[in-house]
């Protein structure tokens, strides 16, 4: 079974998501903040990660940015969760390496679209 972790400091939006890739057949482990989904990762081995831009305390794209520069963990893709839409913003988030950009409000068919990309179920 395929695990992604969840990372949104909205516990609806966690929740949610969680809902969808459940029934998707997918493992899921919830995070409400950029530290806490580095302190799990190490632990739960994600096939994926599903990480919110806006948090505070730490970004996604500097969450993004220590998982790629991490030799355990460069290996794992990271979809970025964003209500950005500016180029600016998306450029930034390919400079901290991520691998693709999933835009808030999303429809189920997309959520469905992108983890057959990245996961290939």
């Amino acid at each position: 079974m395929k695990r992604v972790l969840v990372v949104d400091d909205h516990a609806m939006t966690v929740e949610l998501l969680t809902a969808r890739l459940e029934a998707m057949g997918l493992h899921v482990t919830p995070a409400s903040s950029g530290s806490e989904a580095l302190a799990l990762i190490a632990g739960i081995k994600p096939d994926l990660v599903l990480l919110d831009v806006m948090m505070p305390e730490m970004d996604g794209f500097e969450v993004t940015r220590r998982l790629k520069a991490n030799l355990d963990t460069r290996h794992i893709p990271v979809v970025l969760l964003t209500a950005l839409s500016s180029a600016e913003d998306e450029a930034q988030g390919r400079e901290a390496g991520a691998d693709g950009f999933l835009r808030k409000p999303f429809q189920k068919p997309e959520l469905k679209d992108l983890i057959a990309a990245m996961l290939g179920v």
